[in-house]
């Protein structure tokens, strides 16, 4: 130690990071509900505050000016990012967000590496080496994982790619980095340390890649939680090389809470995590079946039609989807809710787990609309109230209103849980098309006796459903 607070008894720090993990268990149980998910944020962001001002202070890692540039340029990129990324592109964010994590625990734990090459002729400990390892291949893994799947979700990969033999090709990839991991951490001389280290890391180069690029966009939202968790194993892991009790316990308070939530994802969509990640499953939106796959006639609507149907209607259940955050609709529908409210129906917003294209996406999306946290509804919650509603208003969501389901045991989305919108007495659906969800499945509500299809835009579709509302009252 050699910082600026270096001569304080150590017991300083190490209650400074005691503080810091107290704000981050505090921080992440405010996370759990949206009513206290921004105050749980900045409560773990004031967390990490702490332990970073804390290292900094007491350790001597670079000189004051090139440091605090650094933190400088790395809270305007922040910042910049907050004000300036869409709402649509959260997703894409927040697994950019997953892959810089990982690719700076990798690099933190190879720099400790060439450190201890370069002041030390003794072997390293095995917990360190070990430690080591492990942070190279999943943090490899996490940082190109991540790319291509904010490629995925940018729509400049939306096809899955398959391969013959891909499963023999990942398998050798493991392989070569459980090997290359081996002579890190037998080797016992200094000299091959570093050569193991990168070995691991190009070997988790070409694993991140290849995994998650036969992964459809039906995936995408457990793929999300998962490539969260890595981020946050990486960092536990760099924490025992660095001997740093505070990454420690972030970083499995990250990987816990997002393995956590890669088995809600998955257990969402009824499929297994082994599923998922082989791949194949759900390609581009715009590909697949259209009016040509169904047999009975689709019959379309229009905002007035719909104004009269929710004029008269006491209870209304709005289902969000992506073509809501892709339309950019949720002001307009949350204006639209507020106008019915106003008039004594009841609203309630339905949220399917995996709807959009990460967890949690409709419900960030409906936050920032204003949308009362008391209207958003989970999925078993709302199912039983289906047949008492009036009007189900499905804003871009498909898949996970597909009755197929349900109904149909040979279709590639049986048994998954989804919102039982046709039980209700008429169903109104706002898409652009008839195209299939990232399923890539026809879906048998949009010929239902008891459902009408508002096509268009999202925004546009309910700025004119709110206008042709006002006019009725």
């Amino acid at each position: 130690m050699s910082g600026i607070l270096a001569g304080l008894p150590a017991e300083g720090l190490a209650l400074a990071y005691l503080v810091a993990a107290a704000l981050f268990i505090h921080g992440l149980r405010g996370l759990t509900h949206p009513r206290t998910a921004a105050r749980g944020n900045r409560i773990s962001a004031a967390g990490m505050a702490v332990a970073v001002g804390a290292t900094v202070l007491w350790y001597d890692i670079l000189s004051p000016g090139l440091l605090a540039a650094a933190l400088l340029v790395g809270a305007a990129v922040g910042a910049w990012l907050a004000y300036t990324v869409e709402s649509t592109d959260l997703p894409q964010l927040v697994g950019l967000f997953n892959g810089l994590g990982g690719g700076a625990s990798a690099l933190v734990a190879g720099a400790e590496l060439i450190e201890a090459t370069r002041a030390t002729g003794a072997a390293l400990p095995a917990d360190v080496t070990v430690a080591a390892a492990v942070t190279g291949l999943v943090g490899g893994v996490t940082f190109w994982g991540s790319l291509v799947a904010a490629a995925k979700l940018q729509g400049y990969l939306e096809t899955p790619i398959t391969y013959r033999g891909e499963t023999v090709v990942k398998a050798v990839l493991v392989l070569a980095a459980v090997v290359a991991g081996a002579v890190l951490v037998t080797g016992g001389l200094p000299a091959s340390w570093v050569p193991a280290y990168w070995a691991v890391v190009a070997a988790a180069t070409l694993l991140g890649v290849l995994v998650v690029v036969p992964i459809g966009g039906a995936d995408m939202p457990v793929v999300i939680a998962l490539l969260n968790a890595c981020s946050g194993l990486a960092a536990a892991a760099t924490g025992f090389v660095l001997d740093n009790s505070v990454l420690i316990i972030a970083g499995t308070l990250v990987g816990a809470s997002g393995f956590i939530l890669t088995v809600v994802m998955c257990e969402s969509m009824n499929r297994s995590l082994t599923a998922v990640l082989a791949g194949g499953f759900g390609g581009s939106p715009a590909t697949g079946a259209a009016a040509e796959a169904y047999d009975a006639p689709v019959k379309s609507t229009s905002p007035a039609e719909v104004a009269m149907l929710l004029e008269v209607a006491d209870r209304v259940v709005i289902v969000p989807g992506y073509g809501m955050a892709v339309g950019q609709a949720q002001h307009a529908v949350a204006e639209l809710a507020a106008l019915l409210t106003d008039d004594g129906v009841e609203v309630v917003f339905g949220v399917h787990p995996v709807a959009g294209r990460m967890p949690g996406h409709m419900n960030v999306l409906l936050a920032e609309a204003n949308v009362p946290y008391d209207q958003m509804a989970e999925l078993d919650a709302v199912n039983p109230t289906f047949p008492a509603t009036d009007v189900v208003l499905v804003v871009g969501a498909n898949d996970v209103v597909n009755p197929s389901a349900v109904t149909d045991p040979d279709s590639p989305i049986a048994g998954m849980p989804v919102l039982h919108v046709w039980e209700a007495d008429t169903v109104v659906v706002n898409k652009r098309s008839l195209s299939p969800g990232y399923a890539g499945i026809p879906n048998p509500l949009f010929t239902a006796d008891n459902t009408t299809m508002l096509f268009g835009d999202a925004r546009e579709a309910m700025q004119a459903l709110v206008t042709a509302y006002e006019d009725t009252r």
